[in-house]
């Protein structure tokens, strides 16, 4: 049986170069791994006076649809060398209200993309900050920095390089190795 994992992109860009990367990882994974991308795009900021009885539909489905993951994984570009705004929502949404955590336990992966040359190392590192403090156990290695990612793709966002296709098969593995030790 194949691990449930949910994939959460942290882009909206039409073209995302995460959206893309993310969906190659989904075609790469081996049958161990079965990955579906949760949509983050239509989450309302994170306000605790709406979480009450009635929170927002969006939250109610995107709490509903990671709580029975076993593991989550993060695509994610760099903004101003962090997360984007959306992606540290998503975590705040499914972190409250407060004990109803969707992410406590939950085996986590992180893939970071840019199209320059550092490979989203600042995001990839401050989205590990909120994962630990949320209980999360992030796998460590192998770490995935996926630099000058226009030039892995073709215009139909498939990748081109087989040396990055092995490496994120080779992750992939490690990932699913890393969800049974933490499951």
């Amino acid at each position: 049986m194949a691990y449930d994992v949910a994939v959460l992109v942290g882009s909206l860009r039409k073209g995302s170069f995460s959206r893309a990367v993310a969906d190659n990882l989904t075609a790469l994974a081996s049958d161990t791994l079965a990955l579906r991308t949760v949509e983050i795009g239509e989450l309302a900021l994170y306000n605790p006076d709406l979480d009450g009885d009635a929170p927002p539909a969006a939250w109610t489905k995107f709490r509903g649809e990671v709580v029975g993951a076993d593991a989550v994984l993060f695509v994610t570009p760099e903004y101003n060398r962090s997360v984007p705004g959306l992606l540290k929502n998503a975590l705040d949404v499914g972190s409250r209200p407060y004990g109803k955590s969707i992410w406590q336990g939950k085996p986590a992966a992180i893939v970071s993309v840019s199209p320059g040359t550092l490979g989203a190392f600042g995001a990839n590192h401050h989205l590990r900050q909120p994962l630990v403090f949320l209980d999360m156990p992030v796998m460590q290695q192998p770490e995935a920095y996926v630099s000058k990612v226009g030039d892995l793709l073709d215009k139909d966002g498939k990748l081109v390089s087989d040396d990055t296709r092995a490496f994120l098969k080779g992750f992939l593995a490690a990932f699913a190795t890393w969800i049974g030790k933490h499951k």
